[in-house]
């Protein structure tokens, strides 16, 4: 199982930044993906999860609103579109299916004037 997050960046406060995850090793349509994201001194906290079809979306309440999660299983890939970026949103972003299995390296995202 490889997954390989993408897209974190330095963004000022208001801005918008889009995630991506390319996972392989496994039958990417046959689970559920999630979001999580871990900032400074704090434990790792699940985001976002998409249904194995995309159907169905849960966010955690600090993103609801502002964060939409989307998936292309024929490309094994999903997303996480951040808008109305908060400096409170600054973590490493990874992504994992569920349950989880190993860990990426996350990308980083900053948000700050």
């Amino acid at each position: 199982v490889q997954l390989v997050e993408s897209g974190g960046g330095l963004v000022q406060p208001g801005g918008s930044l889009r995630l991506s995850c390319a996972a392989s090793g496994f039958t990417f349509s046959s689970y559920n993906m999630s979001w999580y994201r871990q900032a400074p001194g704090k434990e790792r906290e699940l985001v976002a999860t998409i249904s194995r079809f995309g159907y169905s979306t849960d966010y955690a309440d600090a993103v609801k609103g502002r964060f939409t999660v989307s998936r292309d299983n024929p490309r094994n890939t999903f997303y996480l579109q951040m808008n109305s970026l908060k400096a409170e949103d600054t973590a490493v972003y990874y992504c994992n299916r569920r349950p989880p299995t190993n860990w990426g390296r996350g990308t980083q995202v900053t948000v700050s004037s």
